[in-house]
């Protein structure tokens, strides 16, 4: 049997490729990015090797399922520790979109952290704490469906939950 699985990423909606630039929109993500792709990382090997910065990437990673988890037994440890790998070799890109759309997607991916973060935050405000749903947001914020899947597809703060939009849980260790 072969080590390595060959997995695909597919990309038919334009508002996927958010995730998917913002996994290297640095120089310490594309590095982390590579290493997953090598080999299987714990949160304390990130950490020691990309500090504080590498362990929000993993959180973000996860959040939007480009990672692969199993348990690892370590020598000397009573418990396993959770590990990380990348999970997708391949991205296949196969849509069509009107260039409004489009412009609109790579305006949220690469808009800058600050600019980003007030957009973010009024919407993570608009959610609330029991979560809202998707088309009672964009028409309360007066944002295109396209701009507010852009926006939660880029943010580590909040998910989508079937139609709902709503603030992120990590889920925990063990």
């Amino acid at each position: 049997m072969s080590g390595a699985m060959h997995r695909i990423k597919v990309v038919n909606d334009i508002s996927d490729l958010v995730p998917i630039l913002r996994a290297v929109d640095s120089p310490l993500k594309l590095k982390l990015v590579q290493r997953l792709g090598e080999s299987w990382l714990t949160a304390e090997d990130i950490a020691t090797e990309f500090g504080h910065e590498g362990s929000q990437a993993l959180m973000f990673f996860e959040k939007l399922k480009l990672i692969d988890t199993r348990w690892v037994a370590r020598e000397g440890r009573r418990q396993p520790d959770k590990s990380y790998h990348f999970y997708y070799s391949t991205v296949n890109i196969n849509t069509t979109t009107p260039l409004a759309e489009i412009s609109e997607i790579l305006s949220i991916a690469s808009m800058s952290p600050k600019e980003y973060a007030k957009v973010e935050d009024r919407l993570y405000q608009a959610v609330g704490e029991q979560g809202r749903f998707f088309s009672d947001i964009a028409e309360e914020l007066s944002m295109s469906p396209i701009r507010l899947k852009a926006i939660v597809k880029r943010s580590i703060k909040l998910e989508y939950r079937g139609h709902r939009i709503e603030r992120f849980q990590p889920t925990p260790e063990a």
